[in-house]
């Protein structure tokens, strides 16, 4: 009788083992569905877009656009949500089951749209905390958050415009997106790890500067620290899981090209 997982065949000369290769079911068992993991990535990214905008309205004020302390509160909510949550999304638009089959154009589109209002949304929050800073004296771009955040939002920036240049005008040959597309795909992943630091390192800055003068000190860990801990904790989550979405393999697109898998979203032809 055939032990599980032993392929069927004969052995051949030198000992060696021929038909069938060996089949293991256990790393198929350990390879979850995509489409309930992206669930959970949905709703995580949800809750961390909540735990954002919460902190900041039970604990900071509010919003405003008045250069008042409410309109910084616009700065954390606007990068969660855009450098995060939905440049995460964009990620893993290639990585849904209905992206493997037919026509690859419209997933392009997608991916550089929401890719487009991450963008928009981080410069929104970067107007809100220099229009802040600015109004109050402050100086800006003196702390290790603001270099690393403006850095990932000008990278981002570049990643962007470069990737609209070769994978979706028709002025790059075939040759110089396959060259390209490594690079992006590292730098995709790279900027989702520099706009985890900068949200975690900003949320910690903000603690320290709030948490004193006649509130509970950051180091006694009053409830808002445990809160906005919390948060942070939430979005290193969030970050690890779509990080682990695009090292796994078995979720990545086939190689296969698609009938357009080389078609500009503007092509030359008239």
């Amino acid at each position: 009788m055939e032990a599980p997982g032993e392929a069927e065949g004969a052995e051949g000369p030198g000992g060696r083992w021929q038909g069938r290769r060996c089949h293991h079911p256990i790393p198929e068992m350990l390879d979850p569905p995509f489409l309930p993991f992206c669930a959970l990535l949905g709703l995580l990214g949800f809750v961390c877009v909540a735990f954002v905008s919460a902190w900041c309205q039970h604990w900071r004020g509010g919003f405003a656009w008045d250069g008042s302390t409410q309109t910084f509160n616009w700065h954390p909510v606007l990068m969660v949500t855009g450098m995060v949550v939905l440049y995460g999304a964009a990620t893993l638009v290639y990585r849904l089951p209905p992206a493997w089959r037919g026509p690859k154009l419209p997933w392009k589109v997608l991916h550089g749209a929401l890719s487009l209002a991450a963008f928009v949304l981080a410069v929104l929050g970067l107007v809100a905390v220099f229009f802040f800073h600015n109004t109050h004296g402050t100086p800006n771009m003196y702390s290790l958050h603001s270099w690393v955040g403006l850095a990932t939002v000008l990278l981002f920036s570049c990643q962007w415009l470069t990737g609209f240049s070769a994978f979706l005008l028709p002025w790059a040959p075939a040759w110089l997106r396959a060259l390209y597309k490594p690079v992006h795909i590292f730098f995709g992943s790279t900027i989702l790890m520099l706009s985890m630091a900068s949200c975690v390192s900003g949320i910690n800055e903000k603690l320290f500067f709030s948490l004193k003068n006649g509130t509970t000190e950051y180091k006694r860990l009053p409830a808002e620290a445990v809160f906005a801990n919390t948060l942070g904790v939430l979005i290193l989550l969030f970050g690890v899981l779509v990080l682990g979405a695009l090292a796994r393999p078995s979720w990545k697109r086939p190689d296969a090209d698609s009938p357009d898998s080389h078609q500009p979203l503007l092509t030359a032809e008239r």
